[in-house]
């Protein structure tokens, strides 16, 4: 079994444990154990299938839902009478209508979700990656992140192309660059994960930091008008919320 194959059956696996003795699964749950690779992957995409599932699981019906769609099942069987629109054309306004409300509903559970998502795997990450990089660029962020003045909250001066371009370690997520710059403050490291917003827009410019912990690692997200932020460190919560 490839490692493809395995991430095709795994993409089925429920993230609440029920599928742990299904036979169907047993197989490419092996190779997950195995693979460090697969393992880290299938751990990123328990935790993201969870943090949906989490968000999903607290969303309330919009009110009056039930009533568009009993009107728009009407409608579809009604003949026309007085009206200058099909019966047709007034069901799907009010499909529309219910798909947008709902799309309303979910969207902030889909930033947090996404921002959960990029902060497992750069949790993950972390504790498991082979860290380095090199450039010019990444060095002048590398001092000014080290500086205690530095506030990373209050915007810090990256350009995504020439880090990457100049030697940055650089991360693929979800099919988008993430770049790391290491740095360390009071002897402390820190982990510093940059995306560009656009490619990940869930969570709101000036929204407060998210923060995560997962086993002795801590980390805060955030996003300002062109990119998203997360800061890893095994230094404890307190030490990442003083860097804001």
């Amino acid at each position: 079994m490839s490692n493809d194959e395995a991430k095709f059956i795994l993409g089925a696996y429920r993230s609440n444990g029920r599928d742990a003795t299904n036979p169907l699964f047993h197989d490419a749950l092996a190779q997950a154990k195995k693979d460090p690779a697969l393992g880290a992957w299938f751990g990123r995409a328990q935790a993201h299938d969870a943090a949906i599932a989490a968000r999903l699981g607290g969303i309330e019906p919009p009110a009056g839902l039930r009533d568009a769609i009993l009107a728009g099942s009407r409608a579809s069987r009604s003949p026309q009478v007085g009206t200058r629109f099909p019966a047709g054309w007034l069901a799907l306004a009010a499909s529309v209508a219910v798909l947008l409300t709902a799309t309303f509903a979910l969207w902030p559970k889909r930033g947090a979700a996404e921002t959960a998502q990029l902060a497992a795997f750069a949790l993950d990450d972390t504790a498991h990656g082979k860290h380095g990089g090199h450039g010019e660029a990444a060095g002048a962020l590398q001092v000014l992140l080290s500086q205690p003045s530095t506030r990373l909250g209050a915007g810090l001066p990256v350009d995504v192309a020439a880090l990457r371009g100049t030697g940055c370690r650089t991360l693929n997520f979800a099919g988008h660059d993430v770049l790391e710059v290491c740095f360390q403050r009071n002897g402390a490291w820190f982990h510093c994960y940059i995306t560009n917003r656009a490619d990940f827009p869930g969570q709101s410019v000036g929204a407060p930091a998210a923060f995560a912990e997962q086993a002795q690692f801590a980390s805060a997200s955030w996003a300002d008008a062109t990119h998203r932020f997360v800061v890893v460190s095994n230094a404890g919560l307190d030490a990442i919320k003083q860097l804001l």
